[in-house]
């Protein structure tokens, strides 16, 4: 089977790009219907302490008020409270107890040293104090139930015969060896110690702790238990219009809603509650791609961003609904929501972030509880998120945005909490904590930005940070090799970065452009006059078209350069656009003059180009030129730097360099005057007052 070219493949993609598109739209569409919950959604919103502002609500049916969480926990509390612990009697102890003493008595009598007249008596004794004892019962007392008394009361079981006894009734080994001692000293012809250490050891528990059935009985009467407290009759009225949502009202709601979504679940046609859901979310996506089509054409146009894109808001939804099938963790506000207008901000832009955050929040708004009050988090810690990394040049701006989102959340939850509660006295500062593990695992925005500029090739801020150190490897090698264009590169992305961060535009990312754009002169740094110190110029030996070539060359070997050291292709486009398709002029017009006979190929001495593309490539290009030119300025004062700047930039113009580069004519006026100040500021050139 012949294999498609290259150029072939990429002629495919382009032809049947909008296909790609729709179908990667149904597939998000599809996957984030497949993990949305298929219930219908109740249709009221009701708070506790809020005012019911709708019709008086009337049961469509029968349903039973469901007992509150706490009511549940109470009636639990009294079922285990109303079971007894069971202790088992084993009456085989006694026997064996009651032998093994007898025969304590004959090992050890011999070498005692007592009359072997009293040895009947030793024995009737202890035998009694024992069979005294085992009678009562020997255990051992659970700390698990001291909590209000040393003692409490117990269910002894005896083949199946329970009988109800108090811990006080009976006894420890401690307390039956005190026992055993008391009634010993009444018998003061004994030998108390001989006969106490002997019944000593023939105390053991007789009565043993059975949690197995003492646990089942406490599960048999929790399970027993009534998790309703009577019923609301079909007719009859749930919440007046106007009337305050008390605690009562509240859960008669609350039953309401279980009560119509179970009912939902039984009779509802899960097959119109799939179509419902695909129309929310149909909605929600092809919004999202009129926006990029509308005001975003490059995202647009790139299927690669595009399923970036659906694939950062299909996995939040995803998680979002498993987290809701599974309820676990049960508070939803644990989920990083953050994370998305984070993500799409540091790698595209603040609308767009904003955008698909809203669009997110929105659909998920449909399938949480009190979905107004989540959108109100949501929404307005997703703003302050963007908002917080608008300008990201420092890495520890993620946790600044992180502990700004925080207190967000925070006066938020405040105010939810005020308007519901009315005190501040009651507030459960333990419902904040999910709002703050939410913003913990935000941070991990900052390894999925990584992740994602690797998989699909983009170039976020944080990146061209890394770029602009100046102790980047390439850097390092352009000072080293080529130190006059590498203090060129500065000057020109210092005027570059205020042009650009004047009129608008990304000013991290043509600084970046503006370092790197000279590399490829690192190839032959002395045929270019900022590398020239000794007064020694290679070109005087070369022929005008040679040198031309040579210097058009640093272009391309950029480019090569940049290639090589996996250099953004955003920064290899400043490379490939800094001169467009204008001439190498000096060799070209020296050629003109020295030989006025001869036909020159005037493409020869022109850049490959292309010309600059974005507003950010074109105030390099003419940057580059101005800090370039005013080099050969003999005498820099304010009037020669002025009409420097006017020629070049009027040049540039004329050349048709700049009709792609979204600059305005406001915005040229605006540079030459950044450009003008800065020059002279460059050569300390004195304004006269």
């Amino acid at each position: 089977m012949a294999k498609l070219s290259t150029s072939r493949q990429k002629a495919l993609l382009r032809k049947y790009s909008r296909n790609v598109k729709f179908l990667m739209m149904l597939l998000s569409i599809s996957i984030i219907v497949f993990f949305l919950p298929k219930q219908a959604k109740f249709g009221y919103e009701y708070e506790k302490g809020r005012i019911w502002n709708q019709k008086d609500l009337i049961s469509p049916y029968n349903f039973a008020i469901l007992k509150t969480q706490q009511e549940i926990k109470n009636d639990q509390k009294t079922a285990k409270e109303s079971i007894t612990p069971i202790y088992q009697l084993d009456a085989a102890i006694e026997n064996q107890q009651l032998e093994g003493f007898k025969s304590d008595i004959e090992i050890k009598w011999h070498n005692a040293g007592i009359n072997d007249r009293l040895k009947p008596k030793f024995i009737s004794t202890g035998t009694d104090l024992l069979q005294e004892i085992y009678e009562t019962g020997i255990l051992k007392l659970n700390p698990q139930y001291q909590v209000n008394s040393e003692n409490y009361p117990i269910t002894v079981l005896n083949k199946n015969v329970a009988t109800p006894k108090n811990t006080n009734e009976l006894f420890t080994k401690e307390k039956a060896l005190a026992y055993c001692d008391k009634i010993l000293s009444k018998h003061t012809d004994l030998d108390k110690a001989f006969l106490l250490d002997m019944l000593q050891n023939r105390l053991q528990t007789n009565l043993s702790y059975d949690n197995n059935l003492t646990s089942r009985l406490i599960n048999e009467a929790i399970d027993g238990l009534s998790i309703t407290r009577g019923m609301v009759q079909k007719g009859e009225v749930i919440v007046y219009k106007g009337s305050v949502i008390n605690d009562d009202v509240y859960q008669k709601l609350e039953s309401y809603k279980q009560a119509f979504e179970d009912n939902a679940r039984t009779n509802g046609n899960r097959k119109l509650v799939l179509l419902g859901q695909f129309f929310l979310v149909g909605i929600a996506i092809s919004l999202l791609m009129i926006f990029l089509h509308l005001f975003r054409k490059d995202i647009y146009a790139d299927n690669r961003l595009v399923s970036l894109i659906l694939l950062v808001m299909t996995a939040m939804l995803a998680t979002l609904s498993l987290a809701i099938k599974l309820q676990f963790p049960t508070n939803l506000y644990y989920i990083p929501y953050c994370i998305v207008p984070i993500i799409i901000r540091i790698l595209f832009d603040t609308r767009l972030a904003l955008n698909i955050h809203l669009l997110v929040v929105l659909i998920a708004g449909f399938f949480v509880p009190n979905s107004f009050e989540f959108a109100y988090y949501e929404i307005t810690a997703g703003m302050v998120s963007i908002y917080s990394i608008k300008n990201l040049i420092r890495r520890e701006q993620f946790l600044i945005s992180a502990v700004i989102i925080i207190f967000t959340y925070f006066v938020a939850f405040l105010g939810i909490t005020f308007i519901r509660e009315g005190t501040f006295l009651d507030i459960d500062w333990m419902d904040f904590l999910p709002f703050v593990v939410s913003v913990l695992l935000t941070l991990l925005a900052y390894p999925l930005i990584y992740i994602f500029e690797k998989i699909f090739a983009i170039t976020s801020d944080i990146t061209l940070i890394e770029l602009t150190n100046t102790n980047a490897p390439l850097l390092r090698e352009l000072a080293f090799n080529a130190p006059g264009t590498f203090q060129h590169s500065l000057q020109v992305a210092n005027l570059a970065e205020n042009a650009i961060y004047t009129i608008g535009g990304n000013a991290l990312l043509v600084r970046a452009g503006a370092l790197y754009h000279d590399i490829g002169k690192m190839e032959n740094p002395l045929f270019f006059i900022e590398n020239q110190s000794s007064g020694f110029n290679p070109h005087d030996k070369l022929p005008y078209e040679e040198s031309a070539q040579i210097i058009i060359r640093h272009v391309s070997k950029g480019i090569e350069m940049a290639r090589k050291a996996n250099l953004p292709e955003v920064i290899i486009d400043f490379i490939r656009t800094h001169h467009g398709n204008t001439r190498v002029d000096y060799f070209y017009q020296s050629s003109l003059k020295n030989f006025p006979e001869k036909f020159i190929n005037e493409n020869i001495f022109r850049y490959p180009g292309p010309i600059p593309f974005t507003k950010e490539a074109g105030v390099l290009m003419l940057a580059d030129s101005v800090e370039a030119a005013s080099r050969s300025l003999k005498e820099p004062d304010e009037e020669s730097i002025s009409i420097l700047v006017d020629r070049i930039v009027k040049y540039k113009l004329d050349q048709n360099q700049l009709k792609d580069s979204n600059i305005t004519l406001k915005d040229i006026e605006t540079i030459k005057t950044i450009f003008k100040r800065m020059l002279m500021s460059i050569y300390h050139v004195r304004i006269d007052y």
